[in-house]
């Protein structure tokens, strides 16, 4: 395997670097399908249909590969904590925020995602954060906060609209991460990625069925052609092909540099954005957009936080 000279695993590895581009890629697109998803169908069972679907096909790819159908008692334990971080709370989050902001935007916020990973990193996991991290994030939060700044002028919907898009946003991002460090744990590693994610997608797929009756009443459904081929996009390509990628890419580089790819999808979606939902550029926008994008380039190339010598020694406590 290729390694930087930090015995760290490179991105110029194809092994590394074709999963790390294409869930760029894919994920950059996903925020416009489910812009689109925002309908007369509540959000939540929007989300619950999505992972229905990708929770049964992610068991067929457990069987096609031949891999442990069942989890043990602790295994569950990890899959019903992803299933709600990952597969609940963080895209009932997201689903609701494009509600009161363009899709393009969520995603440039979401491109933050490496710094909550990086503090719950250094909590939980004991990795450091040096100071080329801290100077790259503090760039982009600017970048961000001018992004944010353009959308406050030019919104036709209230302000405080604006700021409940942010928040709902930043819960996302919070329960993205917690779901991302819980990946770099040793206890979650030792089972396999795939049959672990089938599990929790069907945790979380019935999590969401559940508060969705209880909180906005029988299921509905749109029949319309862009709603059903968007779900099925969501649920296949944007959950089955990504999500065992990306989680790979977590175990094997550690939740704070796997989040690196956050660089690349609002790029891809504010493109799409600007292709198919009339996002509007101005140069205050624009100067954001350039400052979040260099902040964390500056953060990506100032490398990923170190573990503490004594958690360095022992294997499984490294969460590459």
């Amino acid at each position: 395997m290729t390694s930087s000279p930090g015995g760290e695993p490179s991105f110029l590895n194809p092994r590394i670097l074709i999963p790390f581009l294409l869930v760029s890629l894919i994920w950059g697109s996903t925020w416009l399908v489910i812009r689109d998803q925002i309908s007369e169908v509540p959000p939540i069972w929007s989300v619950t249909y999505r992972f229905i679907i990708a929770a049964a096909a992610m068991f067929m790819l457990v069987m096609l590969r031949r891999l442990p159908f069942t989890l043990d008692r602790g295994g569950h334990f990890w899959a019903i904590l992803l299933g709600v971080f990952q597969f609940s709370f963080n895209f009932n989050f997201v689903y609701n925020a494009e509600l009161y902001i363009t899709s393009g935007l969520v995603a440039v916020l979401f491109a933050l995602l490496m710094i909550p990973n990086a503090i719950f990193g250094r909590v939980f996991l004991g990795q450091r954060i040096n100071g080329g991290f801290l100077i790259g994030s503090a760039i982009a939060t600017v970048g961000v906060g001018l992004l944010f700044l353009h959308e406050y002028r030019t919104s036709p919907i209230a302000s405080g609209q604006v700021i409940l898009g942010i928040l709902l946003t930043i819960g996302g991002i919070l329960s993205a991460s917690a779901a991302n460090v819980m990946q770099a744990l040793p206890k979650p590693k030792s089972y396999p990625i795939i049959t672990l994610l089938a599990w929790a997608m069907l945790w979380g797929a019935l999590i969401n069925m559940l508060v969705s009756f209880v909180t906005v009443g029988p299921p509905v459904f749109e029949t319309r052609p862009s709603y059903i081929g968007g779900i099925v996009y969501l649920a296949i390509i944007g959950s089955v092909v990504t999500f065992p990628l990306y989680f790979a890419l977590v175990r094997e580089m550690g939740a704070g540099k796997a989040a690196y790819s956050s660089v690349l999808v609002p790029v891809v979606a504010m493109i799409l954005s600007t292709l198919f939902e009339g996002y509007q550029w101005t140069t205050l926008a624009a100067g954001g957009a350039a400052l979040a994008m260099a902040g964390l380039l500056v953060a990506l190339r100032s490398g990923k936080p170190k573990l503490p010598p004594v958690q360095a020694s022992a294997k499984d406590a490294r969460p590459d």
